[in-house]
């Protein structure tokens, strides 16, 4: 049996949690920020959960994590 890749993208997109659940980081915090509250920048700089129809094509991505 061959030794499966781990998908360099999304090694670097995401992480495992110590209970098996996918984090990711929130999308829209990169530029554009000057018309965009202070809130809700602050809201975007929290980590969130993959949801559940995302979970399995990214666990396929990561074998050995």
């Amino acid at each position: 049996m061959y030794k499966m890749k781990t998908k360099s993208s999304v090694k670097k997109r995401f992480k495992i949690t110590g209970t098996g659940k996918i984090k990711r980081s929130k999308a829209g915090k990169s530029h554009l920020l000057g018309h965009k509250t202070r809130k809700r920048k602050r809201h975007l700089s929290v980590p969130a959960l993959v949801d559940k129809g995302s979970f399995h094509r990214i666990r396929e991505c990561l074998p050995y994590q």
